[in-house]
């Protein structure tokens, strides 16, 4: 159900930056999501299809981008793209590890149609 809330926070950001630019429609909106992020597409799309409804980004199609997870390891320095069930380095195999990419969440771009 976070989904709602997220979705809320990007309609919001979307229509603040649409509205200073003086746009009449929100056509698109970028997002990107890392791997580890636990925001679901679909449930973006359905609470975006129900609170977009009657603002001017209503209809506005939602492209994800999906960044896969990049980890480092604290021990040996090796950068490695973790498999779904072990996160430990495939190196060294020690668990201290940082994430160096997979974790993003946000609004990258939008596209608007403003009054001529």
């Amino acid at each position: 159900m976070h989904e709602l809330a997220i979705t809320e926070n990007i309609l919001e950001i979307a229509l603040t930056h649409a509205n200073k630019a003086n746009a009449k429609n929100i056509s698109a909106i970028y997002l990107v999501i890392g791997q580890f992020s636990s925001v679901l597409d679909e449930s973006v799309q359905f609470y975006w299809d129900m609170i977009s409804k009657d603002t001017i980004a209503q209809g506005a199609k939602l492209e994800f981008k999906r960044i896969p997870a990049m980890m480092s390891c604290k021990e040996c320095g090796e950068q490695f793209s973790p498999n779904a069930i072990e996160y430990e380095c495939p190196k060294c195999g020690s668990n201290s590890i940082s994430i160096l990419q997979g974790d993003e969440f946000f609004l990258e771009a939008i596209d608007i149609d403003k009054d001529e």
